[in-house]
């Protein structure tokens, strides 16, 4: 289970292999200069309501991983999740598509 913690205050748990996809995401609008929002259910222990953040090249984001293995990339997620951080609702956790014939593997070649 990774952690992404936002300007230091908000953070939140999501499975590494979700948190990866999340972070090429993010930093993919980053780099392109476009900032946009970031909205995820709130679990239950903490109020069932949601939080919503505003994603911009001053925001101090931490994605904090607890496996040490990267894992692999599905292109189809990174498609989805860009799609939705494209829209006018901002980026939101998406389920990762079935495997299928057409699903494509990245590998993180940042190492």
């Amino acid at each position: 289970m990774g952690r992404f913690i936002y300007d230091g205050q908000i953070r939140i748990d999501f499975e590494d292999r979700l948190l990866a996809h999340l972070q090429t995401t993010i930093t993919t609008k980053l780099r392109r200069g476009e900032p946009f929002t970031f909205v995820w259910k709130d679990d239950n222990s903490i109020g069932d309501g949601r939080t919503l953040v505003w994603i911009h090249p001053g925001a101090s984001l931490v994605f904090k991983f607890y496996g040490s293995r990267r894992p692999q990339l599905n292109r189809a997620w990174l498609d989805a999740l860009m799609h939705t951080a494209n829209s006018p609702t901002g980026l939101y956790v998406v389920p990762e598509p079935a495997d299928s014939p057409q699903r494509q593997e990245l590998t993180d070649e940042a190492d």
